[in-house]
């Protein structure tokens, strides 16, 4: 975890850093449980419920964004809100990312330039608002620019598996924001869920946003884009889409800020 960071940057008492001790990460693991088992309804096994963390092999090797609030201490006491940070090179040493369970991502690992895969991401429910949010992506700004990412991907859930309550925001994602061909993913064949299930006509662009979740709207305003297919994820109570995000669009968007703090923070 030593060297990945990129100091801490501070709006009043919130601040945004990469997770420097194992007990900041279990923070974040134990987070992750309370949101997506107790709140959302995933599905536990005896382990993940008896440790109530949520980890698997890829959170040795990832780099841990952490919104931390000063105001509840330091270290571990202070963790509300994660994101989960995975680089090539980590992701060589565990045999891949994470999201190739799901999609083929071929075409996004034979771009040039450095990849970043971004998952687990998740905000204590007293935290949610725009404050937060607007630390995570201006901390995703600052990774991003510290280790020169040119790409960014991951899986982002949309909640529930029910295709027909979900076949509107499908439906417009893929009429409207399905990846250019050399960086597109696509769902394996077995998990395969066709996404256009609307008749591009019968699509409510404004109703299709609202029934976004507040992360994959986050991903679009960058620019993002998604992949061919979804993926239903019985463990976690979601349909999955692989969102795509060229970087340069992160960087401007948040660079000044970056910059104005980081002296201040370094």
């Amino acid at each position: 975890m030593s060297g990945a960071g990129f100091g801490e940057l501070r709006s009043g008492n919130l601040g945004v850093r990469v997770a420097t001790a194992q007990e900041e990460v279990d923070a974040a693991q134990a987070l992750r449980y309370r949101v997506f088992y107790e709140e959302m309804g995933a599905h536990p096994d005896a382990e993940t419920a008896a440790t109530a963390r949520d980890r698997d092999a890829f959170d040795a090797v990832a780099d841990h964004l952490l919104v931390v609030d000063h105001n509840l201490g330091e270290g571990a006491a202070s963790v509300v809100g994660t994101y989960r940070l995975i680089r090539r090179a980590a992701a060589e040493k565990v045999g891949g990312f994470y999201s190739a369970s799901e999609y083929d991502i071929g075409p996004l690992l034979a771009q040039p330039g450095q990849v970043l895969e971004l998952g687990r991401s998740c905000v204590d429910a007293h935290y949610r608002n725009r404050a937060a949010m607007q630390l995570l992506w201006s901390g995703i700004a600052a990774y991003v620019s510290r280790h020169q990412i040119a790409l960014m991907f991951g899986c982002a859930s949309l909640p529930g598996t029910d295709l027909d309550a979900l076949a509107l925001p499908l439906s417009y994602l893929h009429a409207q924001h399905l990846a250019p061909a050399e960086i597109r993913p696509r769902a394996v064949p077995e998990r395969f869920v066709p996404m256009d299930r609307l008749d591009p006509a019968q699509i409510d662009a404004r109703a299709a946003l609202a029934d976004l979740p507040p992360l994959v709207k986050g991903y679009l305003r960058l620019g993002g884009f998604v992949g061919d297919g979804a993926v239903i994820d019985t463990q976690f109570n979601t349909t999955d889409v692989c969102v795509v995000v060229k970087t340069e669009l992160v960087t401007e968007k948040y660079s000044r800020h970056y910059e104005r703090h980081r002296g201040a923070q370094e």
